[in-house]
């Protein structure tokens, strides 16, 4: 069976989970642990664990359907007036676990048996994350840290950095990059989803290392903290900062990708990858799953390197 990584953080993880999750795979997630916004921010403000928001978004989209009960219940969001409010029982439950648990992949292991997940959930790093950026203002440079403001910042970010500068990579998540067959990366926040991912050095080199081939998913549309970058703009990006890896397959989805493919396909093959536009819009923001599914199952197994 076909062991493949995929690589990213909140709802652009999930939905290539939920793609990759059709098809019969050995699968695994490696997630960011950056988060600091919403309830995720609020929690790890003032418990010393993971941020559970994108390790739970990834749990519920690999639940098994027959779990559809527990996996809505993960979902459902407290409302009211009172400290509970705005946190998903998930991040509660996680939470819980996490702090039970001194190897938090042994708490996201029994998380996903709870859920009968379809694929295993790593977080990225065993240590939260915090994402600094250098944006442009005006002539000058302006620095922000935190992973919500970088998302929400006016600016270009010319470079993203992770927080501390030491940290490693969680040794579960270099042992399934290495023994993977493809990677996938994307779709996602650029920034702070997609790319965090090769910030770390000892879990790039691994991924630079592995024998996988790989694939890059790229978004449908722009986001705020990637306002005014062009889909080849994306790719240069992602090259800047991957260094030692390649890259075989730059899937698009973007109608604009469909109406003038040159620049794009031009950006790919500085990647030495091959571009493959398809239909992929369930509608201007979000990926049909069906047809993802479609897409990277033929890549996988038409393509066994």
């Amino acid at each position: 069976m076909l062991k493949v990584v995929a690589f990213g953080g909140g709802r652009g993880l999930s939905a290539s989970l939920r793609a990759l999750s059709r098809l019969d795979i050995d699968l695994t997630a490696v997630v960011t642990v950056a988060d600091d916004g919403g309830s995720s921010g609020d929690i790890r403000a003032t418990r010393p664990v993971l941020p559970p928001g994108d390790l739970r978004k990834a749990l519920v989209a690999t639940a098994d359907p027959a779990k559809i009960e527990a996996a809505q219940l993960f979902s459902h969001r407290f409302g009211g007036e009172d400290f509970l409010t705005g946190h998903p029982v998930g991040n509660v439950v996680l939470t819980a676990l996490l702090e039970r648990h001194a190897n938090p992949v042994e708490a996201l292991d029994v998380a996903g048996r709870l859920l009968d997940s379809r694929a295993r959930i790593l977080p990225m790093s065993r240590t939260p994350l915090d994402i600094e950026a250098d944006l442009a203002e005006g002539s000058g440079i302006r620095t922000i840290v935190g992973q919500h403001d970088v998302a929400v910042a006016d600016g270009s970010v010319r470079d993203v950095r992770l927080l501390p500068a030491d940290a490693i990579a969680c040794p579960e998540t270099l042992d399934a990059v290495a023994e993977a067959d493809w990677h996938v990366f994307g779709p996602g926040s650029w920034y702070t989803s997609v790319i965090p991912h090769l910030l770390l050095p000892d879990l790039r080199e691994a991924i630079g290392a592995a024998k996988a081939r790989r694939i890059v998913v790229l978004n449908l549309s722009e986001e705020k903290e990637t306002d005014g970058l062009t889909l080849a703009g994306h790719v240069d990006t992602l090259r800047r900062y991957a260094e030692g890896v390649r890259f075989h397959y730059v899937v698009s989805g973007d109608a604009r990708t469909l109406d003038d493919p040159e620049s794009l396909n031009s950006a790919a093959q500085s990647l030495e990858a091959e571009l493959i536009a398809a239909d992929l819009a369930a509608d201007g923001v979000t990926h049909d799953v069906a047809a993802l599914a479609a897409v990277l199952g033929n890549l996988l197994v038409e393509d066994g390197g």
